[in-house]
């Protein structure tokens, strides 16, 4: 997956936004204002930092620990960094950690924010 498929993939979500709430380097992608997936624009290795069950973050950390590392400048228990580059992870395994950050983030958002923004 390159930065355009993801750029595409996290923006078909519901609700979502893009923003650069960083610097003109990051770009944030948030549903309901709350954030579900970070990557840097300008890195020579794609990434991006997703949110993650902390038990099954640590397990994905083992079983992939060259590609997905503890979230850079994040929560660690909660955060994870994904590399794209080394094509361990196929593009439905990638789309299915973001599916998990973005509903990860619907769930802890309450009724009526749901609500508001169509979720």
């Amino acid at each position: 997956m390159d930065l355009y498929a993801l750029r595409n993939y996290c923006l078909a979500k519901s609700a979502v936004t893009e923003e650069l709430p960083f610097g003109p380097e990051t770009l944030a992608f948030k549903v309901g204002g709350k954030l579900f997936a970070l990557t840097g624009l300008e890195q020579p290795d794609l990434s991006v930092n997703l949110k993650c069950d902390p038990e099954r973050a640590q397990q994905l950390r083992e079983r992939y620990p060259d590609t997905i590392i503890p979230g850079y400048h994040m929560n660690k228990r909660h955060w994870n960094t994904v590399y794209l580059h080394d094509g361990i992870l196929s593009d439905q395994q990638l789309e299915e950690l973001i599916d998990h950050s973005y509903a990860l983030v619907v769930a802890g958002m309450s009724r009526k924010v749901r609500e508001l923004h169509g979720l």
